[in-house]
C-alpha cells in the first residue's frame, strides 16, 4: 500500500487550510463536520468560504502564507493554484512533522483525502492512492448504493449496547459471533424499519441466551475455484469473512486469502508431489480439533472440494465426531481452465461426453482404463498429469488414439500467469520439455482443443 488508511479524530483540533476558493471550501466543509477548529489563510476569500466565517470554528486570515502559520496545527491543507505556495506549505508542514495535503499535487502530500460514504457514525473511505480520484468516486457511488442510510442507525444501536455485551460476554470470539448474528438478522431489520425498542428487547433476550450457551464450532468446506478470485461464490466469500481460522492448501492464491477476515488465523496444509506439509489424516484431525474448540473453520481448497479434493474424507471425520459443517461448491479446474483457454469441454461436433481423471503417478505407473479413455467423440480432462505426461500420451496412442489427437496443457489457468500449450499426443511431451512448465497444470485431450484458435478470448497479463 502506498498509503496506510487511518481515521483521525479532529474534534477541537487546530487545522490549517491555505487558500479560499471553491476547492478549499469543500475541504473546509469536510473538516467542519469533524468539529475541528479551522484557520483559513488566503489573500483572496471566495464567497463560499466567506459564508463559512459565520461558523465560530472557522477563523479567516486575509494574508499571504508564512511558514509559522503551520505551528501547532494537527493537519495542514493547501488548496491554491499556485505551485510555489503549495510547495512552501508542504515544506513547512513536513519540517514540523505535520500531515499535509496539497490538492491535486500527490507528490507534495503526506496524506490524501479519500472518497467518503458518510453513514455516521459509520464511515466508509475509498482511495486510489491519488492515482485516479475519478475511479475512487465511481467506486464510492457503488458502495453508497449498497449501504442504506439506515446503517448509521444500526451502528449507533450497536454502540449503545457495546459496553453491556462486552461486560456479559467476556470472550472476544463469543462477542464477535454474537454481533455478527445480531447485525445481520431480524434485529437489524427492526432497527432499519424504525422499531428500535423492539430491537432492543430482542437483543437483550439474545444476549441472555448467549450467556447460557457455548460457541459451537463449525467447518466450512469451501471450493476456492481455479485461481481467479472473481470466480469465488458469494457464499464462499461470506463464510471466509466470518471464519476464525483459515485452513488452506497450495492451490489457494494469495489474492483469495486476502479476502478472508483480516484477523483470522491462517494455517497452511498444502501438499505437493512427494512433499506433504501435513498428511491427509492429520488435516482431518486438525479440522475436527479446531471445531471442537469452538472455532469456525474455513477449509479452502483449490477448485471444488468434491472433485479430486478429498473433501469426502474430511467430512467423514467431522461426521464421526458430531461436528457441524457446510459444503460450498467451487468452480473446478476443468470448467474454469477450459473456459479461460477457449476450449469447450463438450461440443456436438466433437465430444458428447467428458471424463475427469487424475494422472498422478504411483510406482511409476498410472492405473487408468486406457481403452475407455481412447474412445472417440469425448473429452478427457487430466488433473495432476504433468509429471506423467509422457506416459499418458504413450498409453493413449497404444490403446487406439491417433498420434495427431489434439492435446492442451494449461498452467495456472484463469490467472494472469496463465499459459496454454497445444499440440498432439505425438509431440506434446517434447513441447512441454522445452517450455519450463510448472504445476498447477491441467491437461485436456480431444478434438475440442482445435476450437481454441477461434474461441480464445482471455488474454492474461504476463507482466
Amino acid at each position: 500500500m502506498d498509503y496506510f488508511p487511518l481515521f483521525l479524530k479532529l474534534k477541537d483540533q487546530p487545522c490549517l487550510v491555505v487558500g479560499a476558493g471553491e476547492i478549499a471550501s469543500r475541504k473546509i466543509e469536510l473538516l467542519a463536520k469533524t468539529g475541528a477548529r479551522i484557520t483559513v489563510v488566503a489573500l483572496e476569500i471566495g464567497a463560499s468560504v466567506a459564508e463559512m466565517s459565520r461558523n465560530n470554528r472557522v477563523l479567516i486570515q486575509v494574508k499571504a502564507f508564512a511558514a509559522d502559520d503551520v505551528k501547532g496545527m494537527r493537519v495542514v491543507i493547501s488548496a491554491t493554484n499556485d505551485r510555489t505556495v503549495n510547495e512552501s506549505v508542504a515544506q513547512a508542514a513536513t519540517a514540523q512533522n505535520i500531515p499535509v495535503n496539497v490538492v491535486d499535487n500527490p507528490d507534495l502530500c503526506s496524506f490524501i483525502f479519500p472518497a467518503i460514504v458518510d453513514r455516521s457514525p459509520l464511515i466508509v473511505a475509498v482511495s486510489s492512492g491519488g492515482v485516479s480520484p475519478v475511479l475512487a468516486r465511481l467506486l464510492r457511488s457503488k458502495v453508497e448504493s449498497a449501504i442504506p442510510g439506515a446503517f448509521g442507525l444500526l451502528a449507533q444501536f450497536a454502540e449503545d449496547f457495546r459496553s453491556l455485551v462486552k461486560e456479559r460476554l467476556k470472550d472476544p470470539s463469543r462477542r464477535r459471533v454474537f454481533w455478527e448474528d445480531a447485525l445481520q438478522g431480524h434485529i437489524a431489520e427492526l432497527v432499519f424499519s424504525g422499531r428500535r425498542e423492539q430491537a432492543a428487547t430482542e437483543l437483550q433476550a439474545k444476549l441472555e441466551a448467549a450467556e447460557q450457551t457455548q460457541n459451537r464450532g463449525e467447518v466450512y468446506l469451501i471450493g476456492a475455484g481455479p485461481g481467479d478470485p472473481d470466480l469465488l461464490t458469494f457464499r464462499a466469500l461470506r463464510l471466509m469473512q466470518q471464519a476464525d481460522v483459515i485452513v488452506y492448501d497450495r492451490l489457494v492464491s494469495q489474492e483469495i486469502l486476502e479476502m478472508a477476515r483480516r484477523d483470522a488465523e491462517k494455517i497452511y496444509v498444502g501438499k505437493q508431489r512427494s512433499n506433504h506439509s501435513l498428511p491427509q489424516e492429520s488435516i482431518n484431525e486438525l479440522l475436527a480439533k479446531l471445531a471442537l474448540s469452538g472455532k469456525r473453520v474455513a477449509r479452502l481448497k483449490g477448485g471444488d472440494p468434491f472433485i479430486f479434493g478429498r473433501g469426502g474424507e474430511e467430512i467423514e471425520t467431522l461426521m464421526q465426531q458430531g461436528i457441524q459443517f457446510q459444503v460450498v461448491p467451487g468452480i473446478t479446474a476443468a470448467a474454469g481452465c477450459a473456459s479461460y483457454a477457449g476450449i469447450p469441454l463438450t461440443h456436438r461436433d466433437h465430444a458428447q461426453s467428458c471424463t475427469f481423471v487424475t494422472g498422478h503417478l504411483k510406482d511409476g505407473n498410472i492405473n487408468l482404463n486406457w481403452s475407455q479413455l481412447a474412445s472417440p467423440n469425448q473429452t478427457i480432462v487430466i488433473y495432476m498429469g504433468l509429471v506423467g505426461l509422457e506416459t499418458i500420451c504413450q498409453s493413449l496412442i497404444e490403446h487406439g488414439c491417433p498420434v495427431d489427437q489434439p492435446i492442451a496443457l494449461i498452467q495456472q489457468g484463469t490467472t494472469r500467469h496463465q499459459r496454454v500449450i497445444t499440440g498432439t499426443l505425438g509431440d506434446m511431451p517434447k513441447r512441454v520439455e522445452n517450455a519450463d512448465i510448472k504445476p498447477p497444470t491441467l491437461i485436456i485431450v480431444g478434438t475440442v482443443v482445435r476450437l481454441r484458435k477461434q474461441l480464445e478470448w482471455f488474454q492474461p497479463n504476463q507482466n
